[in-house]
């Protein structure tokens, strides 16, 4: 029943068109809260939250390229975006959430990160291909259906790749990790989540046995050749470059 459903509402997909030059007042009133925004509306300010993790204001030029349009289309819907108060944009210096984008934002990241979840679940896809078909899906998930997804699922806190699923209120779970390229010899280390959510990455990961809930022991770290030794649960050594390992952020343990 659950995926009949799915397929139905993916069918009925709102139309996802390009709205440049369209204001987005005109698609989202903010007085008037609906509940579907445009699909373009809701991929910017996914894209603004997820690069604000490392910027406090968003550089266009990053956010370009991240949407994979010219920066001068992104700066024309950024600015459609401020006029409709979901982001405060800086010219010439970058562009951040205001509290309702923010909100509109944890109510996107919520249907991806559960949508990912139960079509590894429910479904048996492979944890590298989800990602793009919840990039679809997250569009035009309804929240009675999205809540009916997380009953299912028994109330998960994160995604498959380790991504925290903010809850109905659009509050995440909080975790102190670190990226695997900063623990030191001796750690012994729980890996949490995959940053990287390029397929390729994340294939090459399932095949070295890198994956959520997998511990590690730090045997050396190689600063010169950038390379670092663990030891899995298993007890196989691996040797990992540091941009490998910059992409899985852990818990130590000790």
């Amino acid at each position: 029943m659950a995926v009949s459903i799915l397929i139905l509402q993916r069918q009925n997909s709102v139309d996802s068109k390009s709205c440049q030059g369209v204001l987005v007042a005109d698609m989202l009133s903010v007085e008037k809260s609906l509940p579907m925004p445009s699909s373009t509306v809701e991929n910017y300010v996914k894209h603004v939250y997820l690069l604000q993790q490392t910027h406090d204001l968003v550089p266009m030029g990053e956010l370009a390229t991240a949407l994979r349009v010219v920066p001068g289309t992104a700066t024309t819907m950024i600015k459609s975006l401020a006029e409709a108060r979901l982001v405060r944009y800086e010219p010439r210096q970058g562009v951040r959430l205001t509290q309702t984008g923010q909100k509109l934002a944890m109510r996107v990241l919520r249907r991806h990160r559960l949508i990912e979840l139960f079509l590894v679940k429910a479904l048996d896809l492979d944890w590298s291909d989800v990602h793009v078909e919840a990039e679809e899906l997250e569009h035009s998930l309804s929240d009675r259906l999205l809540e009916r997804i997380d009953e299912y699922l028994g109330r998960p806190t994160h995604d498959p790749h380790g991504d925290p699923i903010p809850d109905a209120a659009g509050k995440l779970p909080k975790r102190s990790l670190i990226p695997l390229t900063d623990a030191r010899p001796k750690d012994r280390v729980g890996i949490r989540r995959i940053a990287d959510q390029d397929s390729r990455f994340l294939k090459y990961a399932a095949e070295k046995g890198l994956v959520p809930g997998v511990e590690l022991s730090v045997l050396s770290v190689d600063e010169a050749g950038d390379l670092a030794t663990f030891v899995l649960s298993d007890g196989n050594p691996l040797t990992l470059g540091r941009s490998a390992a910059g992409k899985i952020f852990v818990e130590v343990l000790r």
